[in-house]
């Protein structure tokens, strides 16, 4: 499982940093980012409540 982050629509919010700092985390452009190549199995649900709350919808968890 991995995740990605449509970066042109990002609103810099913070919320998916904020839930889930282990895949997430703010760049230094001030836009978030995914710092990980697969997200860990103990982080699986909070990436997921991470994309489920975005406020713009950028975050997508892909299952591989």
């Amino acid at each position: 499982m991995r995740a990605e982050i449509d970066r042109d629509g990002c609103i810099s919010c913070e919320l998916c940093a904020d839930t889930c700092p282990e895949v997430f985390r703010m760049g230094a452009d001030g836009l978030a980012e995914v710092y990980v190549d697969e997200i860990p199995e103990e982080v699986q649900d909070t990436a997921r409540e991470a994309e489920e709350s975005c406020p713009v919808s950028v975050i997508h968890i892909i299952e591989d």
